[in-house]
Order: C-alpha cells, then structure tokens, then sequence
C-alpha cells in the first residue's frame, strides 16, 4: 500500500456523496475565507513601504519561490500520508502567521515583501492539497456532479472573507491591518480541526490510487501541438493578470493614501469580484457553453479585457481600473476556467496529466514572472506617473494575441475531437 493512501479502517465507514461534497464545501469555505484575511493586507503592505512600483519585484521574487518551494512540497507528499501533510502545514502556516506578526510585523519594504510572498506561498499549498485529497477521495462520476457545488465553497469563502477583512480594520474596531494575521491564523486552526473531523468520519478514504500531483514533464508540451497551443492560453492570460493588477493597486493607492482604509477597500472590491465569478459561473456559464461551447467561453475573457483597458486608457480612475479587473480576475475564476478544462476531455488521460501539471503549476507562475517583468521594463522607460494608464496598449496586445490564439485553439480543437 502507498504511503499517501489513508487506511479506510481509520475511521467510520465512508459517508454518502451528499455528506462528503458538504464537507469538502465547507473546508474550502474556511480556507479560502482565511486566506482573504491576509490576501488584501499583504497588497496593501507593500503598497504601503515601496509604493506600487514595488509590486512587480514581489511577483518576480513569488514566482522563483513558489517554483523551488512547490518542488519540496512534492517531495514530502510523496513520503508522507497525505491527510497528515495537511495537517502539518495546516498549523505550520497558522504557527509562521502569528510570528510574523508578533516578530517580523512589516514595518519597511524588505519584510512587506517577505509577507507578500509568503502569503502567496501559503495559498497555493492550501489550495493545492485541497484539490488533491478532493481528487483522491471522489470518484470521476462524482466529481462532474459535486466539483461545481464544492468549488462555489471557496467562491463564498472569497466573498464573505473579503467583507470580513474590511469591517475588522474599520475606525470603530479594535484592529488594523497587521492584526488580520492573528484572524487568519485562528481561522487555520478551524481549518484544522475541521480536517481531522473530516478525517476520522472518514471523508478521506480514498477510492482509488490518485497519481500524486508534481510537475509535469515539459517535453510532452512540444510533441503535441494541440497542448502547446492549450499553454499559449494560459501564457496571455498570465502575461495580462500582473499588468491588469499593477494598474487596478497603483490607483488604488492614489485615492487611498492611509493603510486601513486602503486594506478595507481591497477586501470590499475582493468580496466584489467574488460575486461576479458566482454570477458568471450561475449564470453566463452555462448560456455561453450552450450556444457557442468552450471557445465561445474562451474568446470573452480577452474581448472584455481589451473592452475595458481601451475605456481604462479614455478616463483613467480607479473605477475603470476596477472594470478591467474585474473582467480579468472575475472572469477568470468562472467562464475562462469551465471553458479551458473542456478542452482536456478529449486528450489521453495520462497525456493531459503530464502536460496540466507543468501548465498549472509551473507554468502558471512562470508566465505571470515574464508578465512582471514586462511591467518592470516599462517602469524603465516611460514616465512613472503615465505608466498605469500607458500599460492599457500591452493589455490590449495582449488580448489581440490571445483572440488570435483562441481561434487556432478552434482549429485544433475540432481536429481532436473528430479524432477521439
């Protein structure tokens, strides 16, 4: 028996479908709702000792971090069970946030970096070994049934911890910023619990032998055409994403100067966007894929984009820097996701493991790392005060490749589903 499989002797027998999706609902819930304690502050930290000009270096310095570090996670899950490995991390992260706090409370621009990236960090494992215990524990039929409802979970998770974050740093409370590291911190400890609740009931009894999630082999994504082209998807979105949010913090940091209140507004607009995804998800989602399939999803993201960056570049403010993020970021997280995991359906299951693992793990952050650096060349040569508004024509050049490249996914697309 593997390592990373849970005994089902360990706990009671395995509860209904209904009872594990509300389970896994809630725990995504609760990880998400944490993260969005922190996932304002730490933005709105570095804003405040390097200014937005200091937000392309975190992303650069993130994405070598988290490329090293996911590396080592790997490593350990392979060695260790994996509700264990959860666990561990679980209060690791809990134990590392109040130490921050208490210890290395950002106070200038080198430990409001160090933040930033751990808080990225400290994402994308909980969201990774969310992912891959829910893959471990259900079945392929039960995951096109419930993945929709459990993944909402983190949806309202965003929503209701972006409105939490903004009424906790208020006038009227007892806290400011910094202290959103203790909140995240006790809601880790919910999260624990939680999973070893989850644990002894028995939602983690695994139902088949799930291949450990790790980096994929690159080499597979230049022998199929098909993928490369699947890859170039994920790189315009990536190269527009840090763009898109350089412009949306360097605004708001011009209209919000003081701290606490910069943080309440990023975690109100985050709670916005979350709201957007679930209506897109409910709503445009569905319509969309019916009457134009994935790559009618795929296309709206960047004519949106372009839309909003052209009106961003006419009347620059934060509100139409809000638009543009809004059509990046809330569309994202709903129709752009839905529509790019259909286009996996008809590749060779171990082939689409190979190649998905290196484009949404490594990938991933390699391109938003190029994207930032696109941003740190144009900080080089244009004026600092124009390069926001400027940025709107590497956005909408961005998108004019990407709308092209949706088109040969098309092609492509068509091809292989004649072949399967």
């Amino acid at each position: 028996m593997r390592a990373d499989t849970v005994v089902l002797a360990a706990g009671p027998e395995r509860p209904q479908a209904l009872g594990r999706a509300l389970a896994l609902f809630a725990n995504f819930f609760f990880i998400i709702l944490a993260y969005y304690q922190v996932k304002a502050a730490s933005r709105s930290l570095l804003i405040e000792y390097g200014g937005a000009e200091a937000l392309p270096y975190a992303w650069v310095y993130s994405a070598l971090t988290l490329v090293v570090a996911i590396a080592g996670y790997h490593v350990i899950v392979a060695k260790f069970e994996r509700v264990r490995v959860v666990l561990g991390s679980l209060l690791v992260f809990a134990g590392l946030l109040v130490l921050f706090r208490t210890v290395f409370t950002p106070r200038d621009l080198s430990s409001a970096t160090a933040f930033y990236v751990f808080v990225d960090l400290f994402s994308v494992v909980l969201v990774e070994q969310f992912w891959s215990l829910t893959d471990s524990v259900s079945s392929s039929e039960e995951g096109r049934r419930s993945f929709w409802f459990v993944g909402t979970g983190g949806l309202v998770g965003g929503v209701l911890g972006g409105l939490l974050a903004s009424r906790l740093v208020q006038p009227d409370m007892p806290f400011h910023t910094p202290d959103l590291l203790y909140v995240c911190a006790a809601l880790l400890l919910v999260v624990w619990a939680l999973n070893y609740a989850m644990y002894r009931a028995g939602v983690y009894a695994e139902v088949h032998e799930a291949p450990i999630r790790e980096a994929g082999d690159w080499r597979v994504m230049f022998r199929n055409r098909y993928l490369v082209l699947i890859a170039l998807l994920l790189c315009c979105s990536q190269l527009a994403q840090p763009v898109v949010e350089y412009q949306f913090l360097d605004m708001a940091e011009r209209e919000y100067v003081a701290l606490d209140p910069r943080t309440a507004f990023i975690s109100q607009f985050l709670s916005l966007l979350g709201l957007v995804s679930i209506a897109v998800n409910v709503v445009v989602t569905p319509l969309v894929h019916r009457l134009f399939g994935a790559i009618g999803g795929l296309l709206l993201q960047p004519l949106v984009l372009a839309a909003s960056s052209g009106l961003f570049w006419l009347s620059p403010s934060l509100w139409t820097a809000g638009a543009m993020k809004i059509g990046d970021r809330g569309l994202s997280y709903s129709i752009n996701r839905a529509s790019k995991e259909l286009l996996y359906i008809p590749v060779d299951p171990v082939l689409t493991y190979q190649a998905k693992a290196w484009i949404d793990m490594v990938g991933y952050r390699l391109f938003k790392g190029i994207g930032s650096g696109l941003i740190l060349l144009a900080l080089k040569l244009l004026p600092a005060a124009s390069v926001a508004v400027d940025l709107a024509w590497l956005t909408i050049a961005i998108c004019t490749v990407w709308a092209l490249t949706v088109a040969q996914v098309a092609i492509a697309y068509r091809a292989v589903l004649a072949r399967a």
